[in-house]
């Protein structure tokens, strides 16, 4: 497994209007979405490189309840291929999967650094995304490995 790039970051905030404003009018971020607790950021090289979640709307709040970094998203790949190959180096390096997800865009693993930063791990799988912004914001799939 190699990281190919740094693809985006996610951050829980108070106010999702108030953050995507801000991100989108006073630094010139282009919106791709919104909906009441999220709002997503690209500058067109990938479907996404800021990801904005209002608490509240956490899919994990038991583990985040204040404001600052989620997680940050490493591209590994361009195949769930690649994922199945990540996950059996994980293992091998007894590196404990918290989560995986399928983003219908990508499929994603989910460990944590030895200081416990959350980071994703993930594999560009459509690239849909390119004609349907929308698309990055489909129901999170159980990933089947």
């Amino acid at each position: 497994m190699q990281i190919q790039e740094l693809g985006h970051v996610v951050l829980y905030v108070t106010d999702i209007n108030r953050m995507a404003d801000f991100y989108r009018d006073t630094l010139g971020f282009r919106e791709i979405a919104r909906d009441s607790f999220t709002a997503l950021f690209s500058g067109g090289r990938t479907h996404h490189e800021l990801l904005l979640i209002q608490i509240g709307g956490s899919p994990n709040p038991e583990r985040h309840r204040g404001p600052g970094l989620y997680h940050i998203g490493f591209k590994i790949g361009d195949s769930t291929e690649d994922i199945k190959e990540a996950l059996v180096h994980l293992q091998e390096e007894g590196v404990p999967i918290i989560g995986t997800a399928d983003h219908t865009v990508t499929h994603s693993l989910y460990i944590l650094d030895p200081d416990g930063n959350e980071l994703e791990l993930y594999a560009d799988v459509s690239d849909i995304w390119k004609i349907n912004p929308g698309a990055i914001m489909a129901p999170v799939k159980p990933l089947s490995l």
